[in-house]
């Protein structure tokens, strides 16, 4: 009775992929304070006191704000930003966006309206930040 009875064997050494276009979010409302370490690109709506590690893209959207250290690929910031931002590929600041600290990137694209009062270092070279006002 009990003879051919088979042992149910699991598989605990899953491996999870990460969908190719996947975006994980922290919307509007929301706040954490710690750190968020993200595979794939974070957009941020509400508020983080912290740090962020992500392997993808950043967007802070126009109701985001971060307060703390970023280490990104590429990030596109409408919101505010305070402290350190590492961008190993294209820094992209909206023409709403306000940003303070110390930003380090390849390439930088500021927009006309942005609030950009940093200190900015780009291909070894640092630069003092400035406000990209039109008025």
């Amino acid at each position: 009775m009990f003879k051919n009875k088979k042992k149910a064997s699991t598989n605990t050494s899953q491996t999870t992929s990460i969908p190719s276009g996947s975006t994980n979010s922290l919307v509007e409302g929301s706040r954490v304070e710690g750190i968020i370490i993200a595979n794939s690109d974070i957009r941020i709506d509400g508020t983080l006191v912290g740090s962020l590690d992500c392997s993808g893209r950043v967007i802070i959207g126009a109701t985001g704000e971060i307060e703390g250290d970023v280490k990104c690929q590429n990030a596109v910031i409408e919101g505010k930003f305070t402290g350190k931002i590492n961008v190993t590929e294209l820094l992209n600041v909206r023409e709403n966006a306000s940003i303070q600290g110390d930003v380090i990137t390849a390439k930088l694209l500021v927009q006309p309206g942005a609030i950009y009062n940093v200190n900015c270092s780009m291909a070894g070279q640092t630069i003092q930040g400035f406000a990209a006002d039109n008025d």
